[in-house]
């Protein structure tokens, strides 16, 4: 019998076994990991999601207790910021919430217990293992590291990716989901289906329970043909099909599926937006100019910091916020017509 690793995988196997290898070894942030996320760019980003938080609260007509979640927490610095604007600017919410954290790593959820202590009522595998009742969830850069199927239009049929050796093989699609009959020929399709799954189930739950889930990724805002897999390691570009472990392989987020996922599930959605516009509507811009005043050495990095955030040639146009709500909501901050 071959050895797993040596027999075509089906690329979604493949990235979640390597996406296992690499959290469970590498310390992925920071300038001495292998990529910068937000939070880790400025503390303004986390706060002023703490503070949509609170806004999302009172709109919600104020539950006491509210779950607060957060999906793949890195190393638990955006939580820890959005706590601590919370705490001085909205002691009520900070009191009536409690903060839950969806992390499948230990080595992430000993870091994470390590900058938050006993501010985490508890650590789960998985969203559905949240305890219930209204609730405001976070994702940050999560649904793009979820494991995507690929299927390539070859003729009049559709072959899916899979790897071998270090290199795409096609085989013929079997269980393949419902696919676009106007692809042309060597058009490729990505399926996420753990991040549709995470969507509805969200989508179900806010629309039943209350409460509101913030998303922000990369990706188009509209699904659409193309390759976007690709992976890094020290700040460059690697090879995604590389040995399993040795770098973070992520993939566009495809925001139209998601949100389709939800509503099917009862939910409303608001977004997709840009994220430079979202978080400008924030109040990003006025928060990083406050830090620069309080920290005149560091006010060149708190500026340019909200600028990589926001300006469309580095994250504000790629990157987008989702929110997937319950559909009693009004607009929520950032999402509000014009």
């Amino acid at each position: 019998m071959p050895d797993a690793a040596q027999a075509p995988e089906r690329l979604d196997r493949f990235m979640a076994r390597a996406t296992a290898a690499y959290y469970a070894r590498r310390e992925p942030f920071g300038t001495g990991g292998d990529f910068t996320t937000a939070p880790e760019i400025t503390q303004a980003f986390g706060e002023c999601l703490g503070l949509w938080a609170a806004v999302a609260w009172e709109a919600m007509g104020r539950p006491d207790p509210v779950v607060v979640a957060e999906l793949g927490p890195g190393r638990g610095t955006l939580m820890d910021d959005a706590l601590r604007a919370i705490a001085e600017m909205a002691p009520a919410f900070r009191a009536a919430l409690r903060v839950h954290l969806v992390e499948i790593s230990p080595r992430l959820r000993e870091a994470q217990a390590a900058r938050l202590g006993p501010a985490v009522a508890a650590w789960h595998d998985d969203i559905a293992a949240l305890p219930p009742g209204p609730a405001i969830v976070i994702g940050n850069e999560f649904l793009d590291a979820l494991p995507i199927r690929q299927f390539v239009r070859r003729g009049c049929a559709w072959m899916e990716r899979f790897v071998a050796g270090g290199a795409f093989e096609e085989h013929p699609a079997i269980d393949a989901p419902p696919l676009p009959e106007d692809a042309e020929d060597g058009a490729v399709q990505e399926v996420n289906e753990p991040a549709r799954a995470i969507a509805a189930v969200l989508g179900a739950r806010l629309a039943t329970q209350g409460g509101v889930g913030l998303f922000l990724d990369y990706g188009p805002g509209e699904g659409g043909f193309g390759d976007s897999l690709q992976a890094m390691a020290a700040h460059g570009t690697a090879d995604p099909l590389g040995p399993p472990g040795a770098a973070d392989i992520t993939a566009h987020v495809d925001f139209a599926a998601i949100a389709a996922a939800a509503r099917a599930a009862g939910a409303s959605v608001q977004g997709p937006l840009p994220q430079g516009v979202f978080l400008g509507r924030l109040g990003l811009f006025s928060r990083a100019a406050m830090l620069a005043r309080m920290d005149l050495r560091g006010a060149t990095r708190h500026l340019a910091a909200a600028q990589r955030l926001t300006a469309p040639e580095h994250m504000g146009r790629l990157f987008k916020a989702l929110c997937i709500c319950h559909p009693g909501l009004p607009p929520l901050p950032g999402f509000e017509e014009p």
